[in-house]
């Protein structure tokens, strides 16, 4: 399957007649309970979300900040595996793609081909592994583009030209940019030097570039609408999960703000 003929090609091929960005919704598989945490996602698609981005809870989770630590450790404290994330994937309405966020340690037990085959077969469109680095990757790449999966990779504004390139060459799908360096979570403001960022992962690659760490209200969604093809919320929705907010105005909110004709 190439890359324009995958749901997430797809799908950013009709954000961009509609011309608007992407909007990726996170939420913590198994927070604050598994069926609550699929009732949740099936929320947020319903709201207007583009894409889902679904957490896979982990002990030792390098590029999570407090937000979404507390809720994976909650979820694991509930009894959360992967085997049943898998399963509620597969029987979850799928009007948006799916993509599954994992540290490269639960797919190495779970068996990486195993873990392949069985979330292609569940319907995931995307993979991204935040400790998995571009240049090690060849093997589950392999595996990823024979089951039809997307692998996303990261980069950061410290990222050398050189592994910008290698990285926008590994990822497909899009090429996920991290607004900052660092870890996730709620942030008040966005860094001054994030337009000149972007343009240099521009440079390297045609594919599609989507903004997150950090990403909390429609203003930032806003700003970054203009730069990017699409913006990933994580912990700000996490955070109204935990605290029971309006979810469904909170997403259809985020998404008005990835309107292109509304930033004129």
């Amino acid at each position: 399957m190439t890359e324009a003929r995958s749901p997430i090609g797809r799908k950013f091929a009709e954000l961009r007649r509609k011309k608007e960005a992407a909007l990726i919704a996170y939420a913590t598989a198994g927070f604050p309970t598994l069926p609550e945490s699929f009732r949740r996602i099936s929320e947020i698609a319903q709201a207007g979300a583009d894409m889902i981005e679904i957490g896979v809870p982990f002990t030792d989770p390098v590029a999570d900040g407090p937000v979404i630590q507390q809720a994976s450790q909650a979820a694991l404290r509930g009894g959360i595996t992967l085997k049943k994330i898998i399963a509620g994937v597969r029987v979850l309405a799928k009007p948006a793609p799916i993509i599954v966020m994992s540290y490269l340690n639960p797919i190495l037990v779970y068996g990486s081909e195993i873990f392949m085959r069985d979330i292609a077969s569940a319907g995931v469109a995307g993979l991204v592994v935040p400790d998995l680095p571009a240049e090690e990757s060849a093997l589950l790449s392999r595996s990823a583009r024979n089951y039809g999966i997307d692998l996303i990779f990261i980069v950061a504004p410290t990222s050398p030209v050189t592994k910008i390139r290698l990285v926008c060459r590994a990822a497909r799908g899009f090429v996920y940019c991290a607004s900052i360096s660092g870890t996730t979570g709620v942030r008040k403001k966005l860094s001054p030097d994030l337009a000149g960022y972007i343009r240099r992962v521009r440079a390297q690659s045609r594919k599609p570039l989507c903004v997150g760490f950090g990403v909390s209200t429609p203003g930032q969604v806003k700003v970054l609408a203009g730069l990017a093809d699409g913006v990933i919320v994580g912990s700000r929705i996490v955070e109204a999960i935990r605290k029971k907010e309006d979810l469904r105005q909170l997403v259809a909110e985020f998404k008005a703000a990835t309107r292109r004709e509304e930033l004129c």
